[in-house]
């Protein structure tokens, strides 16, 4: 097994077709976004750079350059506090958590979109308020109190952020959010109490107004309480509330609640006086702000800001002007620090405006890289966040390769299971985009640790990784077009588990079975639902968990939908509207695909396998190797089971399965040999094969897939005897070739006349049980010679061959008719001699060779009639010549030429000096130095031939030179 541990060892996988130099040129689909990010972390690097500069610059040249004459009252205390917060920063920065807490650019702006922020604002400033009233809020004025008023609350409020974070569980989380409602309101009520009883407050407001704001608090108070109440699902109460709200009730509730939530904030301002409303509405926009931010990156950017502006401006460093000498190059000091300081806080608070604006090239990155549903924001936001992780560090100006592949490959080798199923997902996209297709493949080709997990991913059978096993088999179909599974041991026997989801049912034989517990066994259409069922349930589970996503879009979609919905009647054509539908399309989160039923595990197995035999013949050694592979494949051909349960499901899986056999039976060399055997000797194939081809109402694909089986099949001598042997198989064969109740002419019906004739000519070669089989067939032979007349490529050489083979093996059987059919094709099948090449002149000369060894007399006529004599022996010579190295498409092309030679020359003398003339002896003198193994066989599948002839070519050489030498014998003879 390779080495994981080790390092990166580089896989073999053949080169992806349809690329090359086009797809390198198209750009990546992240490009904008990854500029969007340098940006941004550029800009927090730098701020950081000079953070650095003024931390040592304060410790170094003013406080150790200038401890003394530092005005206490200011600059010794304002480069004190920013050396502590700047080393906070510092300290953070070792450990990633702690500085994305406190320091990070992103996320220091949280999106307040929620209802759980619009309840934090209201607990903060209800909170702010009471404390105003019943404490008083006393503005310092000393050098500390810029820092303080910023700081301290932003710290209180950082701290309830955490502490959400922190609270994860779920029971944890119903709780807060079913009573912090109520927290809100009860926090509002010492303002309000107080307030009233405050004799002060009586002075200004009269007791009517006031006890009218008490009952509406009261009254509010009490809507929320029942709000919250409902939301306990009692069965009383959904009960009531549907009887009063209908179907509505739980949206109804919602905005209920919201607007009691909103009335608690304006409450406050109306119940105060002029005096004191510019202070409470200062405290409800205080509160606002400080929820809006997550961390305390902007806050320390201001208080930076702050402090640096306000000493820039006044520059009184000096004061008095004693001990001036000390004081030397005091200003340009501070200048120069708080300089630094300035530049440091505007880099960071532009950084964080900037920030804002990343769901602009975050949403254009999911629209155009192929990236659907909630799953598709998250994986975004989970690579804008790795891709500002990778910039911030390393060398600022070092080149940093970040893609959406390398996110992808590293979620995926993870150990969080959310991380491992997006990065499963994004390989999915990948491969199925032919510009990301290239560039997926050639980093796999050197991570072997990434490929070994997405292989073992295939035998996760935990229901909890139900769906990553989904789709890292179907990213392993895709993937297997290019892929070479001896790189990755064990993966024939994980594709293999993917067959075994469904526990078949069997029934057993009494004198085998032993007394067992069949309880947990299940009928497989049963199960392979059951099991659908289940991915779909899963699917729906994380999409619920992947809403939780923060996006800063969500509550612009809403808004513009709803604004699109109550504008739609009244001006559906109006410009406006039309703006509005095009930003909401162009903005909105394509939909998931839905699942289908070529979507089950089995299936996509079978893909697999379609894919790797066809990507490379090493593959199907592996394959070969799986003992129990070959039967769970043939297990899925039950055409019982498919009429049985009429299930969709199970039609999937029998096409899959017949298009794996049809992949399997065409390979050649010795592996296909082994494999075909190993196929043909399974006990219920042909009978599965042969109850599909007898089902008119299946559909025409699985014809088509098994006649190119059975052709496949047919290429062994001894399976085309067993084939035979069914004659059902033959007549099947015969009604779809022959196609006797044709209905349509589509493509698929096309596809199926003509394997299904390829598969009767294997069946009818050197077998003559298997032709006179098909001679039942009612005029069988002037069917075959109406397909070579109409001029069809698809059927011409099919019938020929069919026809050839007649004549072969099935001559004492064919009657005057059949010979008087033969006569009719004679003439056409000399014509086309005459302009085709390869395994089409072979064919055709085969049958000709046939036609003049049965009726010798028609031939001489039709060729000495026709005056194409010349002509038809000079192509033949020149057709022998021409092919003294035969390929393995047309093997025994210069036997049926010489078959054909000898044939004429037998049945009229005369054609012997024909030949000579056009110097045959020569080119058969060349055959006989020239002599090829491949000329014993009539069909090649790799380097290995089949069925062989029984005659050598080198005896058919010596008996056409022996003709010719007669005739020439005659010739001198005569002449004496």
């Amino acid at each position: 097994m390779a080495d994981i541990t080790g390092g990166e060892h580089r896989l073999q996988m053949p080169p992806a077709h349809g690329g090359g130099r086009q797809g390198r040129q198209v750009a990546s689909p992240e490009k904008w976004l990854n500029r969007f990010v340098r940006v941004v972390a550029l800009m927090e690097r730098t701020g950081n750079a000079l953070g650095t500069l003024a931390f040592t610059w304060a410790t170094v040249v003013l406080l150790g350059g200038y401890p003394t004459v530092l005005r206490t009252e200011d600059d010794f205390y304002y480069a004190t506090a920013i050396i502590f917060i700047e080393a906070a920063r510092m300290f953070s920065r070792n450990n990633r958590l702690d500085y994305q807490l406190f320091f990070r650019t992103r996320g220091a702006f949280r999106p307040f979109a929620r209802w759980n922020e619009l309840i934090l604002v209201a607990c903060i400033s209800n909170a702010l308020l009471c404390k105003f009233f019943w404490g008083g809020i006393t503005i310092y004025l000393g050098p500390f109190s810029y820092i303080t008023v910023i700081l301290v609350p932003s710290i209180i409020q950082f701290l309830c952020s955490a502490a959400s974070r922190l609270v994860t569980c779920n029971p944890v989380r119903r709780v807060i959010s079913l009573w912090s409602p109520i927290v809100a309101m009860l926090l509002l009520g010492p303002f309000v109490l107080g307030l009233y009883l405050d004799p002060e407050v009586r002075e200004v407001i009269d007791k009517k107004s006031m006890v009218k704001w008490v009952v509406a608090y009261v009254v509010l108070l009490l809507l929320v309480l029942l709000l919250t109440i409902s939301r306990f699902r009692f069965p009383s109460i959904i009960k009531l509330l549907n009887c009063t709200l209908g179907s509505r009730r739980e949206f109804w509730c919602k905005l209920t609640l919201k607007l009691c939530i909103v009335a608690s904030i304006m409450i406050p301002v109306l119940m105060v006086d002029t005096s004191n409303r510019s202070m409470v509405i200062i405290l409800e926009v205080f509160a606002l702000v400080l929820v809006s931010f997550g961390n305390l990156q902007v806050p320390a950017a201001a208080v930076r800001v702050t402090v640096a502006l306000l000493r820039l401006v006044q520059q009184n460093y000096n004061g008095d002007e004693e001990n001036s000498r000390e004081k030397t190059n005091l200003a340009a000091s501070l200048n120069i620090f708080y300089g630094m300081v300035l530049g440091q806080g505007v880099l960071y608070i532009a950084a964080c405006l900037f920030e804002v604006f990343s769901f602009i090239p975050r949403r254009s990155l999911i629209r155009h890289g192929g990236f659907r549903a909630q799953w598709g924001v998250a994986s975004i936001n989970l690579y804008y966040a790795y891709a500002f992780e990778k910039y911030m560090e390393g060398g600022v100006l070092a080149p940093k390769k970040i893609s959406l592949i390398t996110f992808a490959m590293d979620s995926l080798n993870s150990d969080s299971p959310k991380m491992q199923l997006y990065g499963v997902k994004m390989l999915h996209i990948f491969l199925q985009r032919e510009q990301t297709r290239e560039r997926l493949i050639a980093k796999l080709t050197t991570s072997t640790k990434t490929m070994v997990r997405l292989i073992s991913m295939l035998g996760w059978t935990s229901p909890n990784h139900s769906v990553v096993r989904l789709y890292a088999t179907k990213t392993t179909v895709e993937l297997a077009k290019n892929l070479q599974v001896i790189t990755v041991p064990g993966t024939m026997q994980l594709v293999s588990s993917l067959l075994d989801i469904d526990e078949k049912q069997k029934r057993g034989n009494p004198l085998l079975d032993v007394d067992v517990d069949h309880e947990g066994k299940q009928d497989p259409t049963h199960s392979t639902s059951e099991s659908q069922e289940e991915r779909h349930d899963a699917i729906r589970d994380t999409a619920a968990e992947e809403c939780q996503v923060q996006e800063p879009l969500q509550d612009t979609d809403n808004l513009l939908e709803t604004h699109i919905r109550s504008n739609h009647i009244n001006e559906r054509n109006s410009f406006i509207l039309r703006s509005w539908q095009w930003i909401s399309e162009y903005w909105s989160i394509p939909k998931e695909q839905p699942l289908t039923d070529h979507d089950l595990l089995p299936a996509l197995g079978m893909s697999i396998l379609d894919n790797l035999a066809s990507c490379d013949q090493n593959n199907c050694v592996e394959i070969d190797r799986v003992t129990d592979l070959i039967p769970k494949i043939i297990g899925f051909t039950s055409f019982r089971i498919v009429i049985k349960n009429n299930g969709a499901q199970q039609m999937v899986l029998a096409k899959s399965s017949l298009k794996v056999l049809q992949r399997l039976t065409s390979i050649g060399g010795e592996i296909g040999i082994a494999l075909r055997y190993k196929i043909s000797k399974h006990p219920f194939l042909l009978r599965n094969l042969a109850e599909i081809l007898g089902d008119n109402s299946s559909d025409q694909e699985l014809s088509k897939l098994v006649a190119g089986i059975l052709r496949n099949l047919a290429i062994d001598h001894d399976t085309r005897q067993e084939i035979g042997h069914m004659q059902v198989l033959i007549t099947r064969l015969m009604k779809a070739f022959l196609n006797l109740d044709r209905t349509s002419s589509t493509n698929v019906d096309c596809l199926l006349q003509k394997v299904a004739g390829q598969a009767l000519a294997m069946l009818a070669m050197d077998n003559v049980h298997n032709c006179l089989v098909m001679l039942n067939e009612p005029e069988f032979t002037n069917k075959l010679k109406n397909m070579i007349l109409i001029h069809d490529e698809k059927y011409t050489y099919v019938a020929a061959s069919l026809l050839c083979s007649m004549c072969q093996h099935a001559q004492a059987k064919l009657t005057k008719s059949d010979l008087k059919e033969l006569c009719h094709a004679m003439r056409e099948v000399l014509e086309r001699i005459m302009n085709v090449e390869g395994a089409e002149l072979e064919i055709l000369i085969g049958l000709c060779s046939q036609i003049c060894k049965i009726i010798p007399e028609e031939f001489v006529q039709e060729l000495e009639g026709g005056q194409i004599k010349k002509r038809f022996m000079k192509r033949l010579v020149d057709a022998l010549n021409a092919n003294m190295n035969p390929g393995d498409h047309c093997p025994g092309i210069r036997r049926v030429i010489i078959e054909q030679s000898i044939y004429m020359m037998e049945c009229n003398s005369h054609y012997a000096n024909f030949f000579n003339e056009l110097r045959m002896m020569e080119a058969l003198l060349m055959v006989e130095e020239m002599p090829s193994k491949a000329d014993n066989y009539r069909i090649f599948l790799g380097d290995v031939g089949f069925m062989e002839y029984n005659t050598p070519l080198i005896a058919l050489v010596h008996r056409a030179k022996e003709l010719m030498g007669q005739q020439c014998l005659k010739g001198v003879s005569s002449a004496k």
